[in-house]
């Protein structure tokens, strides 16, 4: 074999498996996207967000993640977090806005966001992180769930707490779904009437869910929180409207969703900014 050939083959191979890029060095960017093939961390220059101050009626939830948020980002023990609930009530907004609140305090906190389809990479990236100690992550997994025949929950339990060689000491998981156990109510209750042992089948498919030590439920928004949500973008960027005109319009605008919450409430207002030639 040939020189020229023995390099072309090597040349196709590194096409086929490209080497993974080198670890950044985490000073250039506060939150990175973990993507494979090849395996790199890409950083976020301008991360979406909301401050803070400005998520409202989910005032226990946001002092519960804060708290254990800063404990980590202090080098403390900390839980591994399940944001379950509501859509639309600010579950991923919560979690960017603690991060935020933490890297405004000077603490040495990165937010790493890893796709669903990307989870069987895990491990993989759980390696990079462990080995940049001086920095703690908060590992962030967005609209989490899993379909019946979805086996990529079981490489998820080794980031919580399963595995021989465990979780690193400066990695933490923040996750965000619309159901509490991940799973969807009606393949829980299939297992339940199918299997010879349901209680073992059950077991198999809420295990994930326990492994987190903090569950925070959101809920749908009373209409008074919806309206103070409103209340408080108009401050934010002082636009000044009758309070009259602006609850009969938020209401009706919430009639032809058919639900109240952040993220309808945030919706109303960029129709209203625009309306009152407001950029946002």
């Amino acid at each position: 074999m040939t020189d020229a050939t023995l390099t072309r083959i090597a040349e196709a191979l590194e096409r086929l498996a490209p080497a993974p890029a080198p670890a950044p060095s985490f000073a250039e960017a506060g939150a990175y996207i973990w993507s494979t093939d090849p395996d790199r961390l890409e950083p976020v220059a301008h991360v979406n967000r909301v401050d803070l101050a400005r998520l409202v009626g989910i005032d226990r939830a946001r002092d519960t993640l804060l708290a254990n948020t800063l404990q980590f980002a202090r080098g403390y023990a900390a839980n591994n977090a399940l944001l379950w609930g509501a859509r639309g009530m600010g579950k991923s907004s919560l979690v960017k806005a603690v991060h935020a609140e933490a890297v405004a305090q000077g603490l040495p906190l990165v937010l790493v966001e890893i796709a669903r389809e990307d989870l069987d990479s895990v491990g993989r990236l759980l390696a990079l992180l462990g080995n940049a100690p001086t920095r703690r992550f908060v590992l962030f997994a967005d609209d989490l769930s899993f379909s019946h025949d979805d086996t990529q929950y079981k490489s998820l339990k080794a980031v919580l707490d399963g595995g021989l060689a465990g979780r690193p000491d400066n990695v933490i998981l923040y996750a965000t779904s619309n159901r509490r156990h991940l799973m969807p109510r009606d393949m829980i209750d299939n297992e339940r009437a199918t299997a010879i042992h349901p209680g073992e089948a059950v077991e198999e498919k809420v295990s994930l869910s326990d492994r987190f030590g903090l569950w925070l439920g959101f809920h749908p928004c009373a209409q008074d929180e919806y309206l103070q949500m409103i209340r408080g973008y108009c401050d934010a960027y002082d636009l000044r409207i009758d309070p009259e005109q602006l609850r009969a319009e938020a209401i009706e605008w919430q009639a032809t969703r058919g639900a109240r919450s952040g993220r309808v409430a945030w919706q109303f207002f960029t129709d209203l900014a625009g309306r009152n030639g407001l950029a946002l």
